[in-house]
């Protein structure tokens, strides 16, 4: 299947879902320019603990190396708007050296408050209860990162602890089992 990139280009990618606005698939290094974008954004990084991108080179790189689709068959998905092409940010699962996959969603700020993170977050966690019959999945942000608490929420996540994770020393972390996925959604 292919799609379009910023710039109108069609390239190929393994689609893992569809939503009715939204169309997610692997990233590939012709992406470069929608993660640089995406991870240049002060206010998109503010709780993430990570560094942005120097330039659209290494966000290149960091795709070539991206190795998570190969060593666990998931990772986290390219988001693309359904009726337009057009890149929104990403969303997924990442297995941890702990054994525990946790639930992750980016999204560029134009698109925020407009209910993707939430529609892609509860796609991704179809997809792990029912493609890779994941028996729980982990969703964390930072205490602070109010809105994503909002949407762990409405995806009937519990509360589960607090913590700190990759450079963020005061974070929540919420989860959901598969049973109490399939009896909240059928």
């Amino acid at each position: 299947m292919t799609h379009k990139n910023i710039h109108g280009k069609y390239q190929k990618g393994k689609t893992l879902f569809k939503t009715d606005r939204l169309l997610a698939r692997e990233w590939t290094p012709l992406d470069a320019r929608n993660l640089y974008l995406l991870n240049t954004d002060p206010e998109v990084l503010k709780y993430t603990g990570d560094r942005p991108f120097s330039t659209e080179d290494e966000a290149r790189i960091f795709l070539e190396n991206y190795k998570d689709y190969k060593l666990h068959g998931f990772g986290r998905w390219l988001l693309l708007r359904r009726d337009d092409g057009a890149c929104i940010g990403w969303c997924g699962l990442k297995m941890h050296d702990e054994g525990w996959v946790d639930l992750g969603f980016r999204l560029m700020r134009s698109f925020w408050g407009q209910g993707y993170a939430t529609e892609a977050a509860k796609a991704s966690l179809e997809v792990g209860f029912h493609r890779f019959d994941l028996p729980e999945i982990i969703g964390r942000a930072a205490a602070k990162n109010t809105a994503s608490h909002r949407v762990l929420e409405k995806l009937k996540m519990t509360f589960w602890q607090q913590g700190s994770f990759e450079g963020i020393p005061h974070a929540v972390y919420y989860r959901i089992t598969k049973e109490a996925y399939h009896k909240n959604y059928g």
